[in-house]
């Protein structure tokens, strides 16, 4: 399944709920995750520009593009950013692709 790292960052309005009643909100979502066929495969909260951080697989992109949509929606986060990520053998067969490319640099 395709891999995708999530990351976001949360509203002044949900830090002040969040240190109101401390929950894990990682686990909080990972039931939508599940019922969409997606699972989270590693997720944390780091220090710095985003608040929190998953890496999850989904059947599809169309699957990974909703379930951040609906986490949009729900107005706990004022930005986030999605990057879809090469397995490593993706990584591999997209290595061998290249060597057919026929692209040559401007000299």
């Amino acid at each position: 399944m395709p891999l995708y790292m999530y990351q976001a960052s949360y509203t002044a309005d949900a830090v002040a709920a969040q240190i109101r009643k401390p929950q894990d909100r990682i686990a909080a979502v990972e039931p939508s995750f599940k019922d969409m066929g997606a699972s989270i495969l590693v997720g944390g909260y780091p220090i710095g520009e985003y608040d929190v951080l998953v890496v999850f697989e989904a059947p599809d992109d169309i699957t990974a593009a909703a379930l951040v949509l609906a986490i949009a929606a729900g107005g706990a986060t004022r930005s986030a950013k999605t990057t879809r990520l090469l397995s490593r053998t993706e990584w591999i067969e997209s290595l061998r692709k290249a060597q057919e490319s026929k692209y040559k640099p401007a000299s």
